[in-house]
């Protein structure tokens, strides 16, 4: 059995600002983190928790990871917007063209996202949530398919997709050029070993898919820190 999606975090300057801001746009539930932290909890089975983690360094630059967010209507892209703006986004400009139907903002901490025009098929299976989009090579789809056992649902010009057997949100990678990283990562994932699993085990099916193993000087405890083949930090988590 390969490991799960256990999480996808944000480090953050303010956790529950940050947590609320997101519950409130998501319609999802808070939960306490057991690492000083907020958690939102999956609102059904095809999804995985979002958490809030406090970080003492600023953002810099822009994220590699971003949420767009579907829309069923212009009205409903709208309303979502609308909506985002009120609980403390604002809109943001890089470098997307006019005539592009995506609306693109930040949330309370600089944080991207895109809430996405309506009638998009790439995204018609997927919640309101549609994807987690990626800086990334083809080479990293590859690599995260093979690590969560998700198939690949898009392979072409060098963009991949992957997706659970389960459904829910895509994680996508846009393919060359990527954007030089800017310190360690904000965002990233959590993934967790399979249940009464050995986490050793699991770290060394990933190395040997790939990933590297880095120590960020802080003394990780109940993870060890990893990287994928495009440099990009995750955490594989004690087993639960």
């Amino acid at each position: 059995m390969t490991c799960q999606l256990f999480a996808f975090c944000f480090d953050a300057s303010e956790p529950l600002r940050l947590a609320r801001f997101w519950s409130g746009l998501l319609g999802r539930e808070l939960a306490d983190d057991p690492h000083d932290g907020v958690t939102l909890l999956p609102g059904d089975d095809t999804g995985f928790r979002i958490r809030f983690l406090p970080t003492q360094e600023p953002k810099a630059g822009q994220n590699p990871m971003h949420f767009d967010l579907t829309s069923t209507s212009l009205e409903d892209q709208q309303q979502t917007v609308a909506r985002a703006l009120e609980l403390g986004a604002r809109h943001i400009d890089i470098g997307q063209r006019p005539e592009e139907g995506h609306v693109v903002l930040a949330d309370p901490e600089g944080n991207e996202f895109c809430v996405i025009e309506p009638g998009n098929n790439f995204l018609a299976d997927c919640g309101f949530v549609g994807a987690l989009a990626c800086d990334g090579s083809q080479e990293v789809g590859y690599f995260w398919s093979e690590a969560l056992g998700w198939p690949l649902v898009w392979d072409q010009d060098q963009e991949t997709a992957i997706q659970s057997p389960h459904g829910g949100p895509k994680i996508t990678w846009g393919g060359p050029p990527l954007m030089a990283k800017t310190g360690n990562d904000r965002l990233r994932f959590d993934l967790a070993p399979p249940v009464h699993g050995d986490r050793q085990a699991e770290v060394d099916r990933l190395l040997s898919l790939g990933a590297t193993r880095i120590d960020t000087g802080q003394g990780e405890a109940g993870r060890v820190v990893m990287a994928d083949p495009d440099g990009n930090e995750f955490f594989v988590l004690t087993p639960r």
